[in-house]
Formats: C-alpha cells, structure tokens, sequence
C-alpha cells in the first residue's frame, strides 16, 4: 500500500510510550489524546507519576492505562506488552522515550548501576520492545504504524562527561535507522521508524548541563512537538535545533584534533556537561 493512502495516524490509534509518567513523555500522552487516539498506554517505573497522566489523558475523552513496567528487565516488557493488548489492543503507535543519564567520567559509572542499567533502558529496552510489537504492527496493514525512537544528538558527537549515554545514544541510532531501512525493503511498508536526536531539553534530565554555541536548550514543548511532527510524517530523522547538524558536519569535515579544538573552544561542547547535576533525587 502506497504510502500517501494510509490514513492520518494518531486518530483512531492506540498509543504506547515509555518513561510516560513525566516530562516529554507526559507530553507525547497529552499530545495523543488530543489529537483523537483511540487509546494511550502509559508505561513507567513510578505508578502513580503514570496514573496522574492517565487521570488526564481520561478527562480528555481517551482511554488511558497506566502499567508499571521495568524496561530494563525483558521479562516485564514481554508481560507488559501482553497486558496492553488484553487492556488496550495492541499498539500502532511505540514511543521509546525511557532514557536514564549518568553525567560523570566514564571510570567514576558504576559497572552495574550506571554502565549496565544505562545500556539496557536506553538502548536494549527499545530493541527489546520494538521487537515484541512488531508482529501485531506487521498483521494489521489496514492503517500507518509508527515508532518514535529518542536518541540524543549526544549519539552523534562525542562529548566528556557522557561516554556511556552517548554509546547507549549512538547505538540506539544506529539500531533505529537499520531497522527503517529494513521495513522499507520489506512488505511492511506501513510502518515507519523516525529517529529523535535533540540537543539538551529542560526536563530537569540534565539539569545543570550548558547549552553550547548557537544551540539554545530546548523547552519539553518544543521538543515533543518536533519529534511528533516528524513522526506523523514518517521522517527518518528530526534533529533539533540546527545547530546539531551543523556539529555533524563540521565534526565529518575536519581532522579529529581540529574538530576537537572548534568543539572546546568555539561550540563549546566539550564544556557543555561540566556544571551537570541531573534530576534531583536520582
């Protein structure tokens, strides 16, 4: 089915999103019921964070269900899924927002606590996921799926203070973009992939980092409306604001050290995580 026949794809749709219970991912919830989803679910590790957003979703006229789910643990992503669909029907939409950061030199992250669990939620638990809702995805061709993945633009250049968010980053990007690039060879054609990659977002995530050189930090607003506008429209990726393309550019032009001099001491990069304190209580 060409791709321009499907139908517009929130309305009607049933939406699942991890990390739900606050931040940008409350915003995808609040941005789904308002453009006429059939029915949101609303994944986190914090009940009753994802109750309060459900108790909203629900007063805008849309079914919502909060499950409190662990997507660092397949086994709960597995049962999860299976919950949503008995609770819900099985999802068209997947927003993979759960991310967790630790903003420290690498020999300062815990193996475990902070090397381990970083990979698993920001990068296993999406491919995890995705994985388990792709079959319900590929059976229904009746209507456009899609799947928002949220990386960072912290997966395109490397930064001091982010050498594990930025491989989970990195890696998450380079399973995203392979795994569209798969569904548009296949006959699943009515699903789409876009790849999210923001420069910092004032969620409180990364409270304390600097915004470098021409690249502002992004309100929550700003962010969810862009990756969900260009999920709509199927766009491969959304990377925002331009400055993150241009850090690309530069970075894929010159020699390592002359980048390494520019990002430190023009952009500012290098320096962007120095004053980093994360959300307070995690």
């Amino acid at each position: 089915m060409p791709r321009g026949a499907l139908s517009e794809p929130i309305s009607g749709a049933n939406v699942l999103i991890t990390g739900a219970g606050r931040g940008m991912g409350a915003l995808y919830a609040r941005r789904a019921a308002a453009e006429g989803a059939a029915s949101v679910a609303l994944w986190d590790v914090d009940g009753e964070a994802a109750e309060s957003v459900a108790a909203e979703v629900r007063r805008a006229g849309v079914k919502a269900e909060p499950f409190v789910v662990d997507v660092s643990r397949p086994d709960q992503i597995v049962e999860g899924v299976a919950r949503v669909r008995e609770a819900l029907g099985a999802p068209d939409i997947l927003v993979n927002n759960a991310g967790i950061v630790r903003g420290v030199p690498f020999w300062e992250h815990d193996p475990s606590r902070d090397i381990e669990l970083t990979m698993r939620i920001n990068t296993l638990a999406p491919m995890w996921l995705t994985r388990e809702v792709l079959p319900d995805m590929f059976a229904d061709p009746s209507r456009p799926k899609r799947i928002l993945n949220i990386a960072s633009a912290a997966g395109t250049l490397a930064n001091p203070n982010m050498s594990v968010y930025a491989s989970s980053k990195w890696a998450m990007i380079g399973w995203s973009e392979s795994l569209r690039l798969e569904l548009a060879r296949s006959p699943h054609r009515h699903i789409s992939v876009t790849t999210f990659c923001p420069s910092y977002v004032s969620t409180g995530m990364f409270a304390g980092a600097r915004g470098p050189l021409l690249t502002p930090i992004m309100s929550p607003e700003q962010a969810v409306d862009a990756a969900w506008n260009g999920m709509k429209a199927g766009q491969p990726i959304v990377s925002k604001p331009w400055t993150v393309k241009l850090g690309m550019a530069a970075r894929g032009i010159l020699p390592t050290r002359a980048w390494d001099w520019v990002a430190d001491h023009v952009f500012q990069v290098y320096s962007s995580m120095d004053h980093f304190t994360g959300r307070s209580g995690k």
